[in-house]
């Protein structure tokens, strides 16, 4: 199950420590590790959107853990908490207080810990489901709320959207539709906040006109909701296509495309930051398209929630700096890059291990992965774009079609 958790804490130690448990239970966890003792306080308004649970220790500078955890409690909409206390009394508290669960941070069982984010996400998961908080639910009338699109089936979705399937009820031509919960009332700051962030991703991705990138067709606000139209793209992903088997002369082409997509989306000052398979998918005629910048951040633009110890992405495809909650760049993307053509020409992972944290350690530490001999001629590229420190990397994705 690929899950979102936010682990908040100031010690270091402790946030590694409940990276690996969530991650040996859930490998492909998308995690980001925030130290408020470095970063700064997280805002009032802190809505958690995005995230499935929220681990929150009570190590948090001069700020009372409990103080936090009502802050986040206060929000409407908010993940489910998982809260870490000093003592059983903080526990109790943190229960009482309206914490999903609560554990001594001192005694943490890793199979009872993954049992209370289970039943946490669950119970969440249950309760979205029969409130029709979403487009396409019962209560809602999807007809009236979009005008112009038949929505065929939900995708995905999370806190404050939803992704379908759907088509031009003009022309019958198939479109994912990316719906916002709700436009906001002015007084309504969190959906405000929702609402300006779904705003800054159209933006973010409809500025960019790339054939490598999908493309984007609409922005509309049809009754109580704003929505995404885009491309629909029926090729598949790279994922299911390199487990079928690529030739060389196909890696290639992919690589060159997806370093297409890279150079422009980096010329507007944007990381994707989450390049792997997935999330790269395929055209009829073969061609890719560059999809979710959910987790893409401009280089130019200080976010309220980044800062030391924010890691983002999939471990297999994460840069030595990205794994350690170092400062990324561009060239932290070029490194995913590198991992994904290793695996393309192979059809395997350059790094394998028994948990994510191990995985981690390996981009950092291990030895350079080497290509078979037949595929040596890639040697220098891969050398290059794998590097484990970001000046001895190629220093733009422009440079990989110059080597090509």
């Amino acid at each position: 199950m690929n899950i979102q958790v936010m682990i908040i804490d100031g010690q270091a130690d402790f946030r590694t420590l409940l990276m690996h448990h969530v991650t040996t239970h859930w490998p492909d966890a998308v995690i980001t590790a925030y130290d408020p003792t470095a970063g700064g306080y997280l805002p009032e308004e802190f809505s958690g959107a995005g995230n499935d649970v929220i681990l929150l220790g009570d190590e948090l500078g001069e700020r009372k853990g409990l103080d936090i955890l009502q802050q986040f409690l206060r929000r409407p909409n908010f993940p489910a908490i998982i809260y870490f206390g000093q003592t059983d009394s903080d526990v109790m508290a943190a229960k009482q207080a309206g914490a999903d669960d609560a554990l001594p941070r001192t005694d943490i069982r890793h199979d009872a810990l993954v049992v209370k984010i289970g039943d946490a996400l669950r119970a969440r998961r249950r309760s979205a489901a029969t409130g029709a908080l979403f487009v396409g639910d019962a209560k809602i009338g999807i007809p009236a709320l979009i005008r112009g699109y038949r929505l065929i089936r939900k995708i995905s979705y999370s806190a404050h959207s939803a992704v379908y399937l759907g088509e031009r009820e003009a022309t019958g031509e198939k479109v994912v539709l990316k719906v916002l919960q709700q436009v906001p009332d002015d007084a309504d700051t969190d959906t405000v906040g929702a609402f300006d962030r779904f705003l800054q991703e159209y933006e973010l991705i409809g500025e960019i006109d790339h054939p490598n990138i999908v493309k984007i067709f609409d922005l509309g606000v049809s009754d109580d909701h704003a929505h995404i139209v885009m491309e629909f793209i029926g090729g598949g992903n790279l994922k299911s296509r390199i487990a079928t088997g690529l030739s060389e002369e196909q890696a290639v082409s992919y690589l060159r495309q997806i370093a297409s997509a890279l150079a422009a989306i980096h010329r507007v000052g944007i990381l994707h930051r989450d390049l792997k398979p997935a999330n790269v998918m395929l055209r009829k005629d073969d061609s890719i398209a560059l999809i979710d910048f959910g987790l893409a951040k401009r280089m130019r633009l200080t976010m309220a929630i980044t800062g030391s110890g924010e890691i983002f992405g999939t471990p297999y495809y994460m840069s030595p700096e990205q794994g350690h909650g170092g400062v990324a760049d561009h060239r932290s993307d070029i490194y995913s890059l590198g991992v994904l053509f290793y695996e393309m020409l192979t059809g395997r992972k350059p790094y394998k291990a028994d948990s994510a944290m191990g995985i981690i350690y390996l981009h950092a530490q291990g030895p350079l992965p080497v290509l078979p001999l037949e595929l040596s001629k890639y040697q220098p590229l891969t050398d290059r774009m794998l590097a484990k420190k970001p000046e001895d990397r190629l220093q733009s994705v422009a440079e990989v079609e110059d080597w090509l």
